[in-house]
C-alpha cells in the first residue's frame, strides 16, 4: 500500500535558492519538489512554517569513540546530535574507539556496537598503522570509505604514526579501489621544540611553529 504525503515550508532549499515549496514523498522516496498550490487536496501535508527544509548534510570527520569509550561519545548521542543539526550522514574515524579500527575484526566490533543506536546513516574509515598494510584490502572489502593515517603522535599508543613506508604500501591498494588515503599531515622533526610538560599550552604552541 502506498504511503504518500508532503512536507512544506516557506524556506525550502533548492538548486534555485530558498523559497516556499512542498516536497512530495511516496513510500519514503522524494517524488518531486513543487509549489505548495500544486499539492493535491487529498495529500496529507505537514507544514513546517518558516523552519528551513534542506538536503541532509554529511559530516565526513567524526570520532564516535564506541566501543570502549562511549563515556566520551557513543553512537546514540552522536547520531541524535547530528540529526538535531540537520546532518544525516556521519563517517566515523578509526580512533578513538577501543579497539581502534585497523583490521576487519575491529571494524566488525564497531559495526556491532552501532546496531540499534543510529538515528542517521553512519559509515566508517579504517586506520593505517605500522604492520597492518596487509589488512587494508580486508577493510576495503568490508566497506570502509577510506583509510586514515597519522604522521605524528596520535595520542593513542594503539594508533602509532605511519611512515613513508606504510603510505607507499597502502596507496596503490587504495588507488585500485578508488578510495582516499586521509592523512593527519603534521610532521614531527628536530626543528620543533619537544614538549617536556604535556599539559602546558605554551609548550604545545611552541611545538607547532608557523610552517610546521
Amino acid at each position: 500500500m502506498s504511503h504518500r504525503f508532503a512536507i512544506a515550508s516557506q524556506k525550502v532549499v533548492t538548486p534555485e535558492g530558498v523559497h516556499p515549496a512542498a516536497i512530495i514523498i511516496n513510500n519514503e522516496v522524494i517524488e518531486r519538489v513543487t509549489d505548495i498550490s500544486n499539492v493535491a487536496c487529498t495529500t496529507h501535508v505537514k507544514d513546517y512554517g518558516n523552519l528551513v527544509i534542506g538536503p541532509g548534510l554529511i559530516d565526513s570527520h567524526i570520532h564516535i569513540n564506541e566501543p570502549g569509550r562511549s563515556d566520551w561519545e557513543g553512537f546514540a548521542t552522536a547520531t541524535q546530535a547530528a540529526a538535531a543539526g540537520g546532518i544525516t550522514t556521519l563517517i566515523d574515524m578509526p580512533l578513538n574507539s577501543c579497539p581502534v579500527t585497523i583490521d576487519r575484526d575491529s571494524l566488525e566490533q564497531k559495526i556491532a556496537a552501532a546496531q540499534g543506536k543510529c538515528w542517521v546513516d553512519v559509515g566508517f574509515y579504517g586506520g593505517l598503522v605500522p604492520g597492518n598494510t596487509n589488512q587494508i584490502q580486508e577493510l576495503i572489502d568490508a566497506g570502509v570509505f577510506g583509510i586514515k593515517a597519522f604522521l605524528c603522535d596520535s595520542g593513542l599508543v594503539e594508533f602509532p604514526a605511519s611512515s613513508s613506508i606504510e603510505l607507499n604500501l597502502a596507496m596503490p591498494i587504495l588507488a585500485r579501489a578508488n578510495l582516499p588515503l586521509l592523512v593527519h599531515a603534521e610532521l614531527t622533526d628536530d626543528q620543533a621544540p619537544a614538549m617536556t610538560r604535556p599539559n602546558s599550552f605554551a609548550q604545545f604552541v611552541q611545538s607547532r611553529p608557523i610552517g610546521c
